[in-house]
Protein backbone atom coordinates (compact mmCIF):
# COMPACT_ATOMS: atom_id res chain seq x y z
CA UNK A 1 0.00 0.00 0.00
CA UNK A 2 1.49 3.03 -0.45
CA UNK A 3 0.13 6.87 0.33
CA UNK A 4 2.16 10.00 -1.25
CA UNK A 5 2.12 13.25 0.05
CA UNK A 6 -1.01 14.82 -0.68
CA UNK A 7 -3.00 12.04 0.58
CA UNK A 8 -3.66 10.48 -2.26
CA UNK A 9 -3.52 6.58 -1.70
CA UNK A 10 -2.91 3.22 -4.23
CA UNK A 11 -3.00 -0.69 -3.57
CA UNK A 12 -0.54 -2.73 -5.76
CA UNK A 13 -2.14 -6.17 -6.62
CA UNK A 14 -0.22 -8.82 -8.50
CA UNK A 15 -0.65 -9.04 -11.80
CA UNK A 16 1.88 -10.32 -13.90
CA UNK A 17 0.47 -10.42 -17.72
CA UNK A 18 -1.67 -6.95 -18.84
CA UNK A 19 -4.39 -9.87 -20.45
CA UNK A 20 -5.19 -11.40 -16.75
CA UNK A 21 -5.24 -7.97 -16.18
CA UNK A 22 -8.08 -6.83 -18.67
CA UNK A 23 -10.29 -10.34 -17.94
CA UNK A 24 -11.24 -9.28 -14.97
CA UNK A 25 -10.35 -5.75 -13.81
CA UNK A 26 -13.05 -4.44 -15.38
CA UNK A 27 -15.83 -7.04 -13.97
CA UNK A 28 -17.07 -5.87 -10.42
CA UNK A 29 -17.99 -9.72 -9.67
CA UNK A 30 -14.66 -11.37 -10.60
CA UNK A 31 -12.51 -8.40 -9.25
CA UNK A 32 -14.17 -8.33 -5.69
CA UNK A 33 -13.30 -12.19 -5.53
CA UNK A 34 -9.83 -11.49 -6.70
CA UNK A 35 -9.24 -9.06 -4.39
CA UNK A 36 -11.30 -10.99 -1.46
CA UNK A 37 -8.99 -14.24 -2.01
CA UNK A 38 -6.24 -12.04 -2.26
CA UNK A 39 -6.63 -10.59 1.20
CA UNK A 40 -7.36 -13.66 2.73
CA UNK A 41 -3.71 -14.80 1.72
CA UNK A 42 -1.98 -11.52 2.18
CA UNK A 43 -3.94 -9.16 4.34
CA UNK A 44 -0.78 -7.13 4.88
CA UNK A 45 -0.95 -5.50 1.27
CA UNK A 46 -3.94 -4.08 2.28
CA UNK A 47 -5.50 -1.14 4.26
CA UNK A 48 -6.56 -2.32 8.21
CA UNK A 49 -10.46 -1.36 7.39
CA UNK A 50 -10.03 -3.64 3.76
CA UNK A 51 -11.89 -6.69 6.01
CA UNK A 52 -14.85 -4.18 6.65
CA UNK A 53 -15.64 -4.03 3.25
CA UNK A 54 -15.43 -2.06 0.42
CA UNK A 55 -17.22 -0.22 -2.79
CA UNK A 56 -16.30 0.68 -6.02
CA UNK A 57 -15.66 4.00 -7.23
CA UNK A 58 -15.16 3.72 -10.66
CA UNK A 59 -11.96 4.55 -12.78
CA UNK A 60 -8.93 6.72 -13.34
CA UNK A 61 -8.98 8.66 -16.28
CA UNK A 62 -6.89 6.56 -19.68
CA UNK A 63 -3.40 7.58 -19.53
CA UNK A 64 -2.39 9.44 -22.35
CA UNK A 65 1.45 8.80 -21.91
CA UNK A 66 0.69 4.20 -21.64
CA UNK A 67 -1.90 4.12 -24.59
CA UNK A 68 -5.27 4.72 -22.72
CA UNK A 69 -4.64 2.48 -19.69
CA UNK A 70 -6.83 2.91 -16.59
CA UNK A 71 -6.61 1.32 -13.23
CA UNK A 72 -9.79 1.24 -10.53
CA UNK A 73 -10.50 2.77 -7.65
CA UNK A 74 -12.33 1.71 -4.23
CA UNK A 75 -13.72 3.34 -1.08
CA UNK A 76 -13.48 1.54 1.91
CA UNK A 77 -17.02 1.86 3.60
CA UNK A 78 -15.20 1.61 7.42
CA UNK A 79 -13.50 5.26 6.74
CA UNK A 80 -14.77 6.24 3.60
CA UNK A 81 -10.71 6.22 2.00
CA UNK A 82 -10.95 6.04 -1.59
CA UNK A 83 -7.53 3.63 -3.13
CA UNK A 84 -6.68 3.66 -6.88
CA UNK A 85 -5.99 -0.32 -7.57
CA UNK A 86 -2.91 -0.86 -9.36
CA UNK A 87 -1.43 -3.84 -11.22
CA UNK A 88 2.31 -4.77 -10.51
CA UNK A 89 3.01 -4.94 -13.85
CA UNK A 90 2.25 -1.07 -13.97
CA UNK A 91 4.91 1.13 -12.00
CA UNK A 92 3.26 4.02 -10.09
CA UNK A 93 1.57 7.23 -11.66
CA UNK A 94 1.99 5.01 -14.50
CA UNK A 95 5.25 6.47 -15.37
CA UNK A 96 6.19 2.99 -17.06
CA UNK A 97 5.39 -0.89 -17.58
CA UNK A 98 7.24 -2.80 -15.14
CA UNK A 99 8.84 -5.27 -17.28
CA UNK A 100 10.16 -2.06 -20.02
CA UNK A 101 12.64 -0.73 -17.37
CA UNK A 102 13.40 -3.28 -14.62
CA UNK A 103 16.86 -4.42 -17.03
CA UNK A 104 17.90 -0.65 -16.32
CA UNK A 105 16.92 -0.11 -12.52
CA UNK A 106 18.85 -3.29 -11.77
CA UNK A 107 21.92 -1.46 -13.18
CA UNK A 108 21.06 1.52 -10.76
CA UNK A 109 22.36 -0.41 -7.98
CA UNK A 110 25.67 -0.39 -9.59
CA UNK A 111 26.02 3.72 -9.77
CA UNK A 112 25.70 3.40 -13.62
CA UNK A 113 24.89 7.17 -14.62
CA UNK A 114 21.55 7.93 -16.08
CA UNK A 115 23.05 8.77 -19.77
CA UNK A 116 24.43 5.78 -19.91
CA UNK A 117 20.90 4.44 -19.71
CA UNK A 118 19.08 6.69 -21.68
CA UNK A 119 22.12 5.10 -24.41
CA UNK A 120 21.35 1.99 -24.48
CA UNK A 121 17.39 1.89 -23.15
CA UNK A 122 16.24 5.29 -24.47
CA UNK A 123 13.81 7.92 -23.00
CA UNK A 124 16.04 10.43 -21.15
CA UNK A 125 18.58 11.30 -18.10
CA UNK A 126 15.57 12.91 -16.38
CA UNK A 127 13.05 9.91 -17.24
CA UNK A 128 15.51 7.98 -15.11
CA UNK A 129 16.64 10.46 -12.32
CA UNK A 130 12.75 10.06 -11.62
CA UNK A 131 12.59 6.45 -11.58
CA UNK A 132 15.68 6.26 -9.02
CA UNK A 133 14.37 9.13 -6.67
CA UNK A 134 10.78 7.46 -6.49
CA UNK A 135 11.96 4.40 -4.86
CA UNK A 136 11.94 7.12 -2.10
CA UNK A 137 8.62 7.69 -2.16
CA UNK A 138 7.74 4.39 0.12
CA UNK A 139 7.96 3.48 4.10
CA UNK A 140 10.54 1.68 4.68
CA UNK A 141 9.27 -0.32 7.34
CA UNK A 142 6.03 -1.12 5.74
CA UNK A 143 7.32 -2.40 2.70
CA UNK A 144 9.80 -4.33 4.63
CA UNK A 145 8.02 -6.15 7.42
CA UNK A 146 4.32 -5.41 6.32
CA UNK A 147 3.12 -7.52 9.67
CA UNK A 148 2.99 -5.35 12.65
CA UNK A 149 3.32 -8.32 14.95
CA UNK A 150 7.24 -8.80 13.68
CA UNK A 151 7.89 -5.46 14.60
CA UNK A 152 11.20 -6.04 16.01
CA UNK A 153 11.59 -5.21 19.93
CA UNK A 154 15.23 -4.88 20.00
CA UNK A 155 16.93 -2.20 17.77
CA UNK A 156 19.61 -0.48 16.96
CA UNK A 157 20.35 3.54 15.81
CA UNK A 158 23.45 4.33 14.38
CA UNK A 159 24.49 7.62 11.89
CA UNK A 160 26.80 6.80 9.66
CA UNK A 161 28.90 9.75 8.28
CA UNK A 162 28.81 10.80 4.75
CA UNK A 163 28.82 13.93 2.17
CA UNK A 164 26.44 15.76 -0.78
CA UNK A 165 28.00 17.83 -2.67
CA UNK A 166 31.53 18.49 -0.24
CA UNK A 167 29.02 18.89 2.33
CA UNK A 168 29.44 16.69 5.26
CA UNK A 169 25.70 15.37 5.91
CA UNK A 170 25.04 12.28 8.90
CA UNK A 171 23.06 9.15 7.68
CA UNK A 172 20.73 8.63 10.82
CA UNK A 173 19.95 4.54 10.43
CA UNK A 174 17.72 2.01 12.52
CA UNK A 175 18.60 -1.67 11.89
CA UNK A 176 16.50 -4.69 13.92
CA UNK A 177 16.12 -8.53 12.97
CA UNK A 178 19.09 -7.95 10.67
CA UNK A 179 17.29 -5.40 8.63
CA UNK A 180 17.59 -1.67 8.09
CA UNK A 181 14.19 -0.32 8.76
CA UNK A 182 15.29 3.19 8.81
CA UNK A 183 17.74 5.67 7.10
CA UNK A 184 17.35 9.87 7.07
CA UNK A 185 19.36 12.27 5.66
CA UNK A 186 20.13 14.87 8.02
CA UNK A 187 22.51 18.01 8.24
CA UNK A 188 24.22 17.32 11.91
CA UNK A 189 24.26 15.21 14.42
CA UNK A 190 23.12 17.50 16.78
CA UNK A 191 19.17 16.36 18.80
CA UNK A 192 17.17 18.43 16.72
CA UNK A 193 18.19 17.13 13.36
CA UNK A 194 18.69 13.33 14.53
CA UNK A 195 15.26 13.79 16.47
CA UNK A 196 14.08 14.99 12.68
CA UNK A 197 15.63 12.02 11.52
CA UNK A 198 14.58 9.14 14.01
CA UNK A 199 11.04 10.09 13.77
CA UNK A 200 10.88 9.22 10.19
CA UNK A 201 10.97 5.64 11.74
CA UNK A 202 8.73 6.76 14.33
CA UNK A 203 6.27 7.60 11.74
CA UNK A 204 6.38 4.50 10.15
CA UNK A 205 6.46 2.18 12.29
CA UNK A 206 3.42 3.30 14.14
CA UNK A 207 1.88 3.30 10.82
CA UNK A 208 2.13 0.03 10.73
CA UNK A 209 1.18 -0.79 15.02
CA UNK A 210 -0.02 2.98 16.39
CA UNK A 211 1.28 1.87 19.82
CA UNK A 212 4.67 0.53 19.11
CA UNK A 213 7.49 1.22 21.17
CA UNK A 214 11.12 -0.98 20.78
CA UNK A 215 11.70 -2.80 24.58
CA UNK A 216 15.38 -1.61 23.43
CA UNK A 217 17.33 0.74 21.10
CA UNK A 218 21.30 -0.04 21.43
CA UNK A 219 23.24 3.52 20.95
CA UNK A 220 27.12 4.40 20.72
CA UNK A 221 26.41 6.88 23.41
CA UNK A 222 26.47 10.16 21.53
CA UNK A 223 23.79 12.30 23.73
CA UNK A 224 22.24 13.71 20.32
CA UNK A 225 21.77 10.33 20.02
CA UNK A 226 20.13 9.12 23.18
CA UNK A 227 18.37 12.62 23.67
CA UNK A 228 16.24 12.04 20.14
CA UNK A 229 15.61 8.71 20.92
CA UNK A 230 14.18 9.19 24.23
CA UNK A 231 11.64 12.07 23.29
CA UNK A 232 10.57 9.58 20.47
CA UNK A 233 10.48 6.81 22.69
CA UNK A 234 10.14 7.79 26.22
CA UNK A 235 9.50 3.75 28.06
CA UNK A 236 12.49 2.31 25.71
CA UNK A 237 15.77 1.45 27.64
CA UNK A 238 18.63 2.95 25.82
CA UNK A 239 21.44 0.61 26.24
CA UNK A 240 24.87 1.70 25.05
CA UNK A 241 27.06 -0.28 22.88
CA UNK A 242 29.53 -2.70 24.48
CA UNK A 243 32.24 -1.93 21.88
CA UNK A 244 31.76 1.85 22.12
CA UNK A 245 31.99 1.30 25.62
CA UNK A 246 35.38 -0.56 25.79
CA UNK A 247 36.65 2.11 22.94
CA UNK A 248 36.17 4.65 25.38
CA UNK A 249 38.62 3.04 27.27
CA UNK A 250 40.90 1.39 25.67
CA UNK A 251 41.46 5.71 23.90
CA UNK A 252 42.83 6.40 27.48
CA UNK A 253 45.09 3.91 28.13
CA UNK A 254 47.61 4.43 24.99
CA UNK A 255 50.48 4.84 28.04
CA UNK A 256 49.45 1.69 29.85
CA UNK A 257 49.69 -0.30 27.29
CA UNK A 258 50.15 -3.45 29.62
CA UNK A 259 47.04 -2.26 31.51
CA UNK A 260 44.92 -2.46 28.32
CA UNK A 261 45.94 -5.80 28.05
CA UNK A 262 44.39 -6.82 31.09
CA UNK A 263 41.41 -4.87 31.18
CA UNK A 264 40.83 -6.41 27.37
CA UNK A 265 40.56 -10.03 28.47
CA UNK A 266 38.50 -9.10 31.56
CA UNK A 267 35.85 -7.26 29.65
CA UNK A 268 35.27 -9.30 26.64
CA UNK A 269 35.41 -12.09 29.06
CA UNK A 270 32.44 -10.34 31.03
CA UNK A 271 30.96 -10.00 27.39
CA UNK A 272 30.52 -14.01 26.38
CA UNK A 273 29.34 -14.43 30.10
CA UNK A 274 26.06 -16.69 28.83
CA UNK A 275 23.94 -16.77 31.51
CA UNK A 276 22.62 -13.81 33.99
CA UNK A 277 24.18 -14.85 36.82
CA UNK A 278 27.51 -15.65 35.63
CA UNK A 279 27.51 -12.20 33.96
CA UNK A 280 26.77 -10.36 37.47
CA UNK A 281 29.41 -12.41 39.10
CA UNK A 282 31.67 -11.34 36.32
CA UNK A 283 30.45 -7.89 37.03
CA UNK A 284 30.82 -7.43 40.64
CA UNK A 285 34.91 -9.00 39.85
CA UNK A 286 35.02 -6.62 37.23
CA UNK A 287 34.02 -3.69 39.22
CA UNK A 288 36.77 -4.45 42.07
CA UNK A 289 39.66 -5.21 40.31
CA UNK A 290 39.28 -1.95 38.62
CA UNK A 291 39.51 0.10 41.73
CA UNK A 292 41.92 -1.88 42.91
CA UNK A 293 44.81 -2.69 39.71
CA UNK A 294 44.03 0.42 37.71
CA UNK A 295 46.30 2.84 38.14
CA UNK A 296 45.17 5.28 34.73
CA UNK A 297 42.46 7.03 36.35
CA UNK A 298 40.71 8.44 33.64
CA UNK A 299 40.88 4.22 32.23
CA UNK A 300 39.34 3.43 35.93
CA UNK A 301 36.38 6.30 35.67
CA UNK A 302 35.53 4.84 32.24
CA UNK A 303 35.79 1.09 33.02
CA UNK A 304 33.44 1.61 36.67
CA UNK A 305 31.23 3.51 34.15
CA UNK A 306 30.55 0.07 32.15
CA UNK A 307 30.03 -1.22 35.40
CA UNK A 308 27.19 0.85 35.63
CA UNK A 309 25.84 0.54 32.91
CA UNK A 310 25.61 -3.03 32.61
CA UNK A 311 23.27 -3.70 34.95
CA UNK A 312 20.77 -4.54 32.69
CA UNK A 313 21.04 -8.32 31.78
CA UNK A 314 19.60 -7.51 28.13
CA UNK A 315 23.41 -6.16 27.78
CA UNK A 316 24.92 -9.76 27.49
CA UNK A 317 22.51 -10.00 24.28
CA UNK A 318 24.51 -9.71 20.79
Amino acid sequence: MEKNKKGAKSICLPFFEKSNYESIFFDNEKLRTFMNNLYNLHPELFPSDFGKGFIFRGSTERSKKQDGFQTRRIELKASKDVYQIRPSFMMPYMVAYTNDIEKAVYLMRFDIPFYALTYVFGHNDMFWYRIYTSFGRNSIVGTTVKNPEKLPEHILADEKHTWIKKTKVFLATIVGKGCILGAKVVESASEIDLTKGYSVFKKESQNLKPDYEPTTINTDGWSGTKKALKSLFPKTNLIQCFLHSFIKIRDRCKSAKDVLSNIREKVWNLYHAETTTQFSQRLRHLKKWAKDNVPVEAAKEKLLALCSLTKLPLLITD
